[in-house]
């Protein structure tokens, strides 16, 4: 039996990135990882509840940490928002006797309680710092063949101080595109915020933001970006025609999940990738780039 975990999906991932949450479950069953999914759980509220009600949202983000607890393995996520927001309640539990005291009593009114023994983790970590890249270097059948990829973090991976990597040019993900057989692109916005939900409210700013990272990806030569996150996912891939029309560029490189290069590289069956469910299909710019070992049956490229 390999590393086992507890798997908090969240909502985006069972809904707009639906197929950020299958290719990461194919991704971890080809290397022999359990993610068993937390029953029960409910939203976190994001980082948008915790700005503006952020007791309420220590309350029920701490309702998930409660019903993990007594399983007794490391909780994962694989949404930045989430991760951040569960992190961030976990630590002030911990540190904040006030914030403490108020989370017991919620949870105690629905019968739960929680000590604080959760260790919040995000899939990437798990799979870089746990599984390790020289094992899943080892795996890859289908090399990506030096497609250069930018790797974008997004603004919560590594903020505030998550203890995952640098807040300034984290390069985790693009230690992992390596062992893919890929070639990270240097860039200097790998960590900068795409206006996540300021889309609806200011979209006026969030086509800054996002324009602002596409051109600078552009820039460095990559020819697909490579995210974590599903909001940064659906702002750089819905937003990139209307980048285009307001700004006068044309840009049309593909977004992906990790999980989804990773799934390719693994050879993990095509069906459980969605890689022909974005807005811009990466499957020609796949197939001139992957090398290696014939696929397994069904699988992907």
């Amino acid at each position: 039996m390999g590393l086992a975990y507890t798997y908090y999906p969240g909502c985006s991932v069972g809904a707009t990135s639906l197929w950020y949450d299958r290719s990461l479950r194919a991704v971890a069953k080809a290397l022999d990882v359990e993610l068993a999914e937390l029953e029960d759980w409910n939203c976190c509220g994001a980082t948008a509840y915790m700005s503006v009600r952020e007791l309420m949202s220590f309350c029920i983000s701490a309702r998930n940490l409660a019903l993990a607890e007594p399983l007794g393995r490391d909780l994962v996520t694989p949404c930045n928002a989430c991760f951040v927001v569960l992190h961030k309640t976990n630590r002030y539990f911990k540190e904040d006797a006030g914030v403490r005291e108020k989370v017991t009593q919620a949870l105690g009114a629905a019968g739960l309680s929680y000590k604080g023994t959760v260790k919040v983790r995000h899939a990437l970590d798990v799979m870089v710092n746990d599984v390790g890249l020289d094992v899943i270097s080892e795996q890859v059948t289908h090399s990506l063949g030096g497609l250069k990829a930018a790797a974008y973090y997004g603004c919560q991976l590594v903020r505030p101080d998550t203890g995952l990597d640098s807040k300034d040019y984290p390069v985790i993900l693009d230690q992992l595109l390596a062992s893919l057989g890929a070639e990270p692109v240097e860039w200097s916005m790998k960590a900068r915020c795409c206006g996540a939900s300021l889309i609806v409210s200011r979209e006026d700013v969030a086509l800054d933001l996002i324009a602002d990272i596409l051109k600078c990806a552009a820039d460095s030569g990559a020819e697909a970006i490579v995210t974590l996150c599903p909001m940064c996912h659906i702002n750089l891939e819905t937003q990139m025609s209307r980048v285009n029309a307001k700004y006068g560029f044309d840009f049309d490189f593909p977004v992906l999940f990790f999980s989804q290069l990773m799934g390719v590289a693994l050879g993990v069956d095509e069906a459980e990738l969605g890689l022909n469910k974005g807005f811009i299909d990466p499957q020609p710019l796949l197939k001139r780039r992957v090398t290696g070992a014939s696929a397994r049956k069904g699988g992907a490229v």
